[in-house]
């Protein structure tokens, strides 16, 4: 995203075929141009150069819009970019916003922590992968997209302390299982890469309880004199998954045919459907800009 004057990305292309080959398109921004070209077909790579010194984030940054959820019927609007980011959010790198975390204000935070809430703040890069949909009859054989994860030894340390913890969206449930996995990997081989592959939940060894394993990633961080651990996971979860690190999840409502579904019936069991339903009858508005929920996971 740092890069100057010319980078290439694999990209989600809507109505590739209406792109010819060797059709360069061009975005005409006041103060310069955006240029795209189709580099593989098959691989979805795009080339863009552009002619001023910006980097290509923020070239990106001027030129693109935020993706609102269709139902809104209107273009984006400059309040958007501000509207769209969480209060807390730092770091960018994400194609979409955690948007569970919009339905939180200072004013919130602030309540919460004054009755001894206690919050934790980690990152998840949502990569591009998160808009597929689950175009297989059988959702085991749905090709997981991967992410980019950062989290603190203060993120651990919260985890192994908390009698109850509630994950704000899906990408949180993503990170704080992940961990839990690396500990698996650790307990089996101390010099494993945080790396979580799409089936690694469903065929690692699963006999170490949450704080063995949450144990085994602080000491990882502690033989490499680690304060921050990045990695990269693929989890998949889907029904049938056993959680081990969370009691409960806030999240808006989501998209039939989506791994986010997948998630909250793995959650919720088939009970699922009798949300989806209310939330239908009840006109409640879904995706991004969405009404929120609040789902407690069967059994830890």
């Amino acid at each position: 995203m740092e890069a100057t004057s010319q980078c290439q990305w694999q990209c989600t292309i809507g109505n590739l075929k209406r792109w010819p080959d060797n059709k360069a398109l061009h975005f005409i921004h006041p103060s310069f141009q955006l240029t795209a070209r189709l580099i593989s077909r098959a691989e979805g790579v795009v080339e863009f150069t552009w002619n001023t010194p910006l980097s290509f984030a923020e070239v990106v940054t001027r030129s693109g819009d935020v993706p609102l959820p269709p139902y809104l019927n209107r273009p984006s609007e400059e309040a958007d970019k501000e509207s769209y980011q969480t209060v807390y959010s730092k770091h960018d790198g994400a194609v979409a916003a955690p948007t569970a975390g919009l339905h939180f204000t200072e004013s919130l935070l602030n309540k919460l922590e004054r009755v001894g809430i206690k919050k934790e703040y980690l990152t998840l890069h949502v990569s591009a992968g998160t808009f597929q949909p689950v175009k297989v009859d059988n959702a085991l054989e749905h090709e997981m997209h991967q992410e980019q994860l950062v989290v603190t030894r203060s993120n651990i340390e919260a985890m192994l302390s908390s009698n109850f913890s509630v994950a704000i969206g899906t990408t949180s449930v993503r990170s704080m299982e992940s961990l839990y996995w690396f500990g698996v990997k650790l307990a089996g081989n101390p010099e494993s890469t945080f790396r979580i592959a799409q089936h690694d939940a469903y065929t690692l060894p699963q006999h170490i309880s949450t704080q063995q394993a949450l144990k085994q990633v602080l000491d990882y961080m502690n033989r490499n004199s680690l304060n921050t651990l990045l990695g990269e996971t693929s989890i998949y979860i889907v029904p049938g998954y056993t959680f081990r690190t969370i009691h409960a999840l806030i999240t808006n409502f989501h998209q039939p045919g989506s791994t986010l579904i997948l998630l909250v019936a793995a959650i919720t069991g088939t009970d699922w459907r009798k949300i989806y339903d209310a939330a239908l009858a009840g006109n409640y508005r879904f995706l991004s800009y969405g009404d929120s929920s609040l789902l407690f996971v069967q059994s830890v």
